[in-house]
């Protein structure tokens, strides 16, 4: 789903909020994070991509894990966001159980903030501090209608889990970075690099995925490279 500027700010006021009381905090709209959207071709202000790049695989899967080193960011404008994020569904469903890191620049500068999301609820910020550099592990692991979401940042030396229930399809399992107003800020080493995903303990590569392009503004394009030889790691570059 695509975040307007309202929804934009509103979100902002709530990292805000959240950084000064020092607690986790539900942001008051929805920041847009959510299921797979592809926009089609064409001419016309159509986008080509969609706004998930990276890799999907298809199947009921109950654990999905990754890692990767989060970028320095520039922000080209206000509406820059982008966040990479491991999870299950919203590949062909409607619900989302994903975890990670967004970079927002709403505020004019790049904002860092580890959240998880059920989507369709409103994704869930954590005041746990985040900086460029850090390395990140996430996983979103399944019992029936149960999912349990842990992120780790590695670098600083702390963990957030939660665990919620949500009625779900199970479609697809992801390793993903996502921009919802499909405007991306430009990042160091102009890539995104995950490293040990995998799904149901299979390497990413013996899942058979789908590569994902993510479309940004119809300017550029962020294409996922090969598989990694050890089968559990990629980059999302952009062209």
């Amino acid at each position: 789903m695509r975040a307007t500027r309202l929804t934009r700010a509103l979100v902002a006021a709530a990292l805000a909020s959240a950084s000064l009381a020092g607690t986790a905090v539900a942001a008051t709209a929805p920041a847009g994070f959510g299921p797979h959207i592809s926009f089609g071709h064409g001419a016309g202000g159509n986008f080509s991509g969609g706004n998930w790049g990276g890799y999907a695989s298809f199947g009921s899967w109950t654990t999905a894990t990754g890692s990767w080193t989060e970028p320095s960011a520039t922000c080209k404008s206000s509406n820059d966001l982008v966040a990479p994020w491991i999870g299950i569904d919203g590949d062909g469903s409607s619900t989302v159980e994903q975890t990670g890191v967004a970079t927002d620049c709403s505020s004019g500068r790049p904002v860092y903030q580890a959240w998880y999301e059920m989507y369709p609820a409103a994704p869930v910020y954590y005041s746990n501090a985040v900086s460029a550099g850090d390395h990140f592990t996430a996983t979103v692991t399944r019992s029936g209608s149960s999912y349990t979401l842990t992120i780790s940042d590695t670098t600083k030396g702390w963990t957030k889990t939660t665990t919620k229930s949500l009625t779900s399809k199970h479609y697809s399992a992801e390793a993903i970075i996502e921009s919802p107003t499909d405007s991306y800020p430009s990042v160091s080493g102009n890539a995104f690099t995950f490293t040990g995903v995998k799904f149901d303990g299979k390497t990413l590569k013996a899942t058979n995925p789908s590569a994902l392009n993510a479309d940004d503004r119809g300017t550029n394009t962020w294409i996922p490279g090969a598989i990694s030889s050890d089968g559990t790691g990629f980059s999302i570059t952009r062209h």
